[in-house]
C-alpha cells in the first residue's frame, strides 16, 4: 500500500512520457550505470572502478533510486564479509535500446563536432 502511494505520487507531475523517462534514467550517472550493467553483473567496488569520477555516496544513491524504480536488482549473499551484486531486472533491460540509440546519436554528434574521447 505504501509503495502504491509512493508510485502514484511520483507519476502525478508528468506532462509527457519524455519527462517520466528522464526522471527515471536522467542525470549524469544513471545512464552510465545502466550501460555498464547491460551485459554483466557487478559488485559495488567493481562498478565504482568502471565509473571513474563517481563518489561512493553518489553511486549508492543512484543504485538505490534505480532499484526503487525497478530497473536494478540488488542481491545480497549471506556471507562474511557480505557480498552484494547489482544487475538489471527484466524491466531494466527494456531501457537498453533507448541507451543504444543515445549512444548512436552521441557518436554522430561527436563526429559532427569533431569531438575526441576524454
Amino acid at each position: 500500500m505504501e509503495n502504491e502511494a509512493k508510485d502514484a505520487g511520483r507519476c502525478n507531475g508528468y506532462k509527457c512520457p519524455v519527462e517520466a523517462t528522464l526522471d527515471v534514467i536522467g542525470g549524469k550517472w544513471k545512464p552510465l550505470i545502466l550501460w555498464q550493467l547491460k551485459e554483466k553483473t557487478f559488485r559495488y567496488n567493481s562498478l565504482q572502478q568502471v565509473l571513474p569520477g563517481i563518489s561512493p555516496k553518489m553511486l549508492t544513491k543512484q543504485l538505490k533510486e534505480l532499484e526503487e524504480d525497478g530497473l536494478v536488482r540488488r542481491k545480497m549473499y549471506p556471507e562474511i564479509p557480505p557480498r552484494v551484486e547489482y544487475s538489471l531486472t527484466d524491466f531494466g533491460r527494456t531501457v537498453i535500446p533507448v541507451l543504444e540509440e543515445l549512444c548512436r546519436w552521441g557518436e554522430g554528434y561527436m563526429q559532427q563536432r569533431e569531438c575526441t574521447g576524454r
